[in-house]
């Protein structure tokens, strides 16, 4: 079991490596409450941007559905009448400057998620360490552009919001306490303007533990594209019986398990490490008919020569559906956003 995995299993429950751990959490969530409030009194400037900042991210380490729910917040905002534009840092990008996403780009230049935000928000995204300078880059590049949506910048303090969604999943705030001893990297009593729950329900003792009146995502997926041919696509029940392997290189492999599943589908499980490369050809070897893999590892399969030929790939995209009044909510409160 690898160290990832086990701290990953530790942060569930406050067990004996948790608890070892706990003296150290305590100085990080000294050091997080500082930095938060040098910026909150102004000891270290903010930039406020000219065009109302939307910020999405978690406290939960890892995955949690922020992509999924970027794009839904870009396609809410598009039919409100605004022109979203998104910045992201680009796991695994290329440099630290202000980069825009093209049809050309790869993932090794501008990460896999800002590629797939592109693709299928098809809106301008811009990728950099600094997300002020991103914006600046992407206003400069796209006037028309009314609206930022931040994509993983909750704790990216340098940069003026708005709006604030902090987005969790079904595992809560995991055994609740901060960096090294539990998956927090703030505490659960952080201020936010919404919640979101991506789940497929919110039972009381989840929604007391996230706090804040959550609303519930759920993502759904009913078909599969192949990979070599996009164009060709099934409804994932058509593929049950078959020899079927699901692998998934995203932050919580298992919740994209889950959802195959319930589509009523057997397979074995590839869990990957978040963000995986597939440069040493994972599928090598696998007596399968069908691998089921996610639109965010479709992205660099798509790029690899190796992969993107493999007629045994198949793409399950998955879409963002949130209960209530969210949008409008969101909106309503951006439109009360003063702008520079």
């Amino acid at each position: 079991m690898g160290l990832e995995t086990t701290l990953t299993r530790a942060w569930l429950k406050r067990g004996p490596l948790a608890c070892a751990l706990w003296p150290v959490s305590l100085l990080f969530r000294a050091l997080a409450a500082l930095r938060a409030g040098l910026y909150r009194t102004a000891i270290l400037k903010a930039e406020k941007l000219p065009v109302p900042v939307i910020v999405v991210g978690n406290i939960f380490i890892g995955g949690t559905g922020k992509t999924p729910l970027t794009i839904w917040l870009v396609e809410a905002l598009r039919a409100a009448g605004y022109t979203p534009g998104v910045v992201s840092r680009g796991h695994g990008s290329s440099g630290d400057a202000p980069r825009e996403v093209t049809d050309t780009s790869s993932p090794a230049e501008v990460g896999d998620e800002p590629l797939l935000i592109a693709r299928r928000a098809n809106c301008p995204v811009v990728v950099g360490r600094k997300r002020a300078e991103a914006g600046r880059a992407l206003l400069a590049a796209h006037p028309q552009v009314d609206v930022l949506v931040a994509d993983d910048g909750l704790q990216h303090y340098a940069l003026a919001r708005d709006i604030e969604i902090i987005l969790f999943d079904g595992r809560g705030v995991g055994n609740g306490w901060l960096l090294p001893a539990g998956p927090l990297r703030e505490p659960p009593s952080r201020r936010r303007d919404f919640t979101v729950v991506n789940a497929p329900e919110i039972g009381p003792a989840l929604a007391k533990a996230v706090g804040g009146q959550p609303h519930r995502m759920r993502l759904l997926g009913g078909v599969a594209e192949r990979l070599a041919a996009p164009t060709e696509k099934v409804q994932l029940a058509e593929l049950a019986g078959k020899r079927m392997v699901a692998a998934a290189g995203i932050g919580n492999p298992g919740r994209f398990f889950a959802m195959l599943r319930a589509a009523g589908l057997a397979f074995e499980e590839l869990p990957l490490p978040d963000h995986h490369d597939f440069l040493d050809a994972p599928f090598d070897g696998l007596d399968a008919e069908v691998i089921l893999i996610t639109e965010k590892d479709a992205v660099k399969c798509g790029q690899l020569e190796n992969l993107k030929h493999d007629p045994r790939l198949w793409v399950v995209p998955v879409a963002a559906s949130i209960d209530g009044p969210l949008a409008e909510l969101i909106v309503e409160k951006c439109r009360g956003c003063p702008t520079a």
